[in-house]
């Protein structure tokens, strides 16, 4: 039976394995979406934090868990965290349980925090690192990018001056693809063309 399917319906980014549900809907439908939401924006660096040492899909596998204990990555909520309620979180399987990360998502809340108090929008901070605009990358392979970038290091620096951790080059540079402000998907792949036309 022919169905005469293009070569961009039918081959996704080489990351997303087709046998994959998962993976294969968070790359259809949220990697390189361009993210405004302050607090939206704030999460995923969160779990890209979590993920150090760890494979992607681990995270995402354990999102739903690890959203539900970070009471919904809502910052305030997260900045008065005390001894007691991290060793609750340290008793749930269903996430990272590290208290090194457990600590650094109470710490980036409270950075946050102050970010805001003193009047950065942290949407339009991150934002203005590529102008506004995001990087739209031509990538025959997403094997060809690299790991981090210097304006990926220009953003690790300045974050780790507002008092984020886990926030190095490598990190950063996978939380700039997965909220479009880098546009990394391969041209081979329909979603590169379709996130472009998500800009404003």
């Amino acid at each position: 039976m022919g169905m005469n399917l293009s070569p961009d319906e039918t081959l996704p980014c080489r990351w997303a394995p087709a046998d994959d549900a998962l993976y294969r809907a968070y790359h259809d439908e949220e990697w390189g979406v361009p993210e405004y939401d302050p607090r939206a924006l704030w999460e995923k660096l969160q779990l890209d934090g979590m993920q150090a040492g760890l494979s992607w899909i681990t995270i995402l596998r354990k999102r739903d868990a690890i959203r539900e204990e970070f009471d919904q990555f809502e910052p305030e909520s997260i900045a008065r965290w005390d001894d007691a309620r991290i060793e609750k979180a340290l008793q749930n399987p269903g996430i990272i349980r590290s208290p090194k990360k457990i600590q650094a998502t109470i710490g980036n809340a409270q950075a946050y925090l102050d970010m805001m108090e003193a009047g950065d929008h942290f949407s339009e901070w991150l934002w203005a690192f590529v102008g506004g605009t995001p990087i739209v990358n031509q990538l025959e392979d997403i094997s060809n990018v690299p790991a981090k970038t210097p304006l990926s290091e220009e953003i690790s620096k300045a974050l780790k001056k507002r008092g984020f951790k886990f926030c190095g080059p490598v990190i950063v540079y996978a939380f700039m693809q997965a909220v479009g402000m880098v546009n990394d998907h391969e041209t081979r792949c329909r979603r590169h063309k379709e996130v472009q036309e998500l800009h404003p």
